[in-house]
């Protein structure tokens, strides 16, 4: 068992490189379609940006690092809803569980709807509207599985399945997503058991999407001395998915006195993000907790020219870094440890009024 876990961290760090190395290029910044895989809608690993590729656990992980749900306790359910760029009315939701299985795995499946709002039908007849409206739809689903290999290494592998579409419009595609986890000790003996965590994670790996459909069809009149109507197909350029590769680490630091209570716990965590569609990002986060009761989160996410202007020369992104949020994890059952927890997250953006997710959480232990 120790040499396939070996094999398997073999394996991804090599792909994660291969990616690595293209990542990050400005000369292919914007190229990329289906961006929403890259939005993290959950509200409490986006409260500090997304950082924690090295030790986030449960459903959570199956928008940083899918080895993560191989730690769910039993049954976790999520939902979470993404007021995305007020008041841009853009909303994300998502819906999802994870299910730990025999032999120390967890199964996971999660929704992302975007909702757009009805938005106003224009023609070339009809520049202004006024003849109805209509709703794009973009629905992803991801199915993963994670296993722990041993008391220290777990991996884990997500499908994605990717529809974005209007009325007589539509392109669908697949990605996948791969990551490991490795958690060590500073001591081995006392309360700093498994303090120390790693990560690599690759996702959104997958063929090209195309857009098709009757809407990229026009009517054109053919004029000659036989005149006819000729149906004429526009050509439709394939894109690629915005993939990225994440290594992370962090740090849990007990800060109680008392080393037979477990009260305080302050994790520092660093995670790089190399994308293959847009600059590469440097993540740093903070979270205290005070008996995994309340959790207050804070991040930034740098990336070059981040405190410059939004303009093609400076900052390519709304989003200006930093981030925060809190949990309040309740108690239902203290015999079995159910709890709900209820999450919230901000993220700045300049321009619109910043990024807010919230969310409940369901832990059935």
């Amino acid at each position: 068992m120790k040499s396939i876990s070996i094999k398997v961290v073999a394996v991804l760090g090599a792909l994660a490189l291969s990616l690595g190395a293209q990542a990050g290029n400005p000369d292919r910044v914007g190229q990329a379609g289906a961006t929403e895989l890259l939005i993290n809608s959950f509200a409490r690993s986006s409260g500090w940006g997304a950082v924690h590729s090295a030790g986030i656990t449960g459903l959570e992980a199956t928008q940083l690092n899918i080895a993560g749900i191989a730690y769910t306790p039993r049954t976790e359910v999520v939902f979470a809803r993404t007021n995305w760029l007020v008041p841009s009315g853009v909303h994300v939701s998502t819906f999802g569980f994870a299910q730990k299985l025999k032999n120390e795995a967890a199964l996971s499946l999660s929704i992302n709807n975007l909702s757009f709002g009805e938005i106003q039908r224009t023609t070339t007849d009809h520049p202004e509207g006024g003849i109805g409206t209509f709703s794009p739809q973009f629905l992803n689903v991801g199915i993963g599985y994670a296993k722990r290999f041993s008391n220290s290494i777990s991996g884990g592998i997500q499908m994605k399945i990717i529809n974005e579409a209007i009325e007589d419009v539509r392109a669908s595609g697949v990605a996948l997503d791969a990551g490991v986890q490795y958690k060590t000790s500073s001591q081995k003996k006392g309360i700093k058991k498994d303090d120390i965590k790693f990560g690599i994670s690759i996702r959104n790996v997958g063929p090209d999407m195309k857009f098709s459909g009757d809407g990229l069809s026009i009517k054109a009149r053919i004029n000659g001395n036989n005149s006819y109507d000729n149906t004429v197909e526009n050509r439709v350029a394939t894109f690629n998915l915005p993939s990225q590769v994440n290594i992370g680490a962090s740090y849990d630091i007990r800060l109680d006195k008392d080393s037979n209570t477990y009260f305080h716990r302050l994790t520092a965590a660093g995670n790089f993000v190399s994308n293959s569609f847009s600059r590469n990002n440097l993540v740093l986060g903070l979270e205290y907790a005070y008996k995994e009761f309340l959790m207050l989160r804070t991040g930034f996410v740098y990336e070059k020219d981040i405190f410059k202007q939004l303009a093609v020369d400076g900052r390519q992104t709304a989003l200006t870094g930093f981030c925060g949020g809190l949990t309040f994890e309740l108690p239902l059952n203290k015999k079995t440890g159910t709890t709900l927890g209820f999450d919230y997250s901000y993220r700045s953006t300049n321009p619109f009024r910043g990024i807010h997710s919230f969310g409940i959480r369901l832990n059935l232990q």
